[in-house]
């Protein structure tokens, strides 16, 4: 008998109850795996090297109730999202002129793959050189370094749309609003999700980089502080800031993926 299969005397309450213990279960055990990794090394390595994870504990919670230490948080969140959020409207307008013009799909491309090779910390060294306001010089790393995967993602959720189911929708003559609601947005919707997750990581470990070496706060400039003063447990306590928040808008960009996509089947089997 199969796990999913209802078992003789359980109520239906007591089995969703032991299916989420399992799901939770399965969830925390890799996060519960490097814990108690990171902590067994601390009991062998200098604190320097492997801090005890209860010192990091409270340096975390010190830079959460620390108002000025949680004001360089939010700057980096804040950030991060307005780089992604430019990087996503831009990268969305030019899929859109790609997707209807050949010819400017064919100028466009060479320039966003050339783009895709510049190397983040080439674009750090570019902003420093060009612009001298620190946020507009983050906002611009971000940008350029999100900007040509939120393209080519946006661009080939639109050209796989069916041509035709397209044709058979233009043939009711709806008007565009109705058009992008019912068939374009539910189409794209995947990927462009899926884009976010993925640029989110790399936004993440740009805007430390960038911070690291051209602004005067956040968490990559706490970061040089920390290394200045060899301090692993405070280092570790800020990395631990952008983790969290990662994880947070994972979490909830799973959840908009879960209830948008809710109609979809479910296989019974792995592929």
């Amino acid at each position: 008998m199969s796990d999913a299969a209802p078992r003789a005397g359980s109520s239906p309450l007591a089995m969703m109850l032991l299916a989420g213990a399992k799901r939770l279960g399965s969830s925390a055990l890799p996060f519960v795996v490097v814990i108690l990794l990171w902590q067994f090394a601390s009991l062998f390595f200098p604190r320097f090297l492997f801090p005890s994870l209860i010192d990091v504990f409270w340096r975390c919670l010190e830079i959460f109730s620390d108002g000025t230490m949680f004001r360089d948080v939010l700057a980096t969140i804040l950030r991060i999202l307005a780089g992604l959020a430019g990087a996503f409207i831009i990268g969305g307008a030019l899929a859109l002129l790609m997707v209807r013009s050949r010819a400017v799909d064919k100028f466009l491309s060479p320039i966003l793959t050339l783009f895709q090779g510049i190397p983040a910390l080439s674009w750090v060294v570019f902003a420093i050189i060009w612009f001298h306001g620190v946020e507009f010089r983050i906002l611009f790393i971000m940008v350029m370094t999100t900007l040509p995967a939120f393209t080519f993602q946006v661009l080939g959720a639109l050209r796989g749309m069916s041509r035709d189911l397209i044709e058979m929708v233009f043939s009711f003559r709806p008007t565009r609003t109705k058009l992008f609601r019912v068939m374009i947005a539910p189409a794209i919707l995947p990927d462009i999700l899926t884009a976010w997750k993925v640029n989110l990581g790399n936004a993440s470990r740009v805007v430390v980089v960038a911070e690291l070496v051209g602004a005067t706060g956040g968490v990559g400039y706490q970061l040089l502080q920390q290394q200045q003063l060899f301090d692993m447990a405070g280092a570790l306590a800020w990395t631990l800031q952008l983790v969290f928040f990662v994880l947070i808008v994972q979490g909830a960009l799973t959840l908009i993926e879960n209830a948008a996509f809710r109609y979809r089947a479910v296989l019974e089997r792995a592929i």
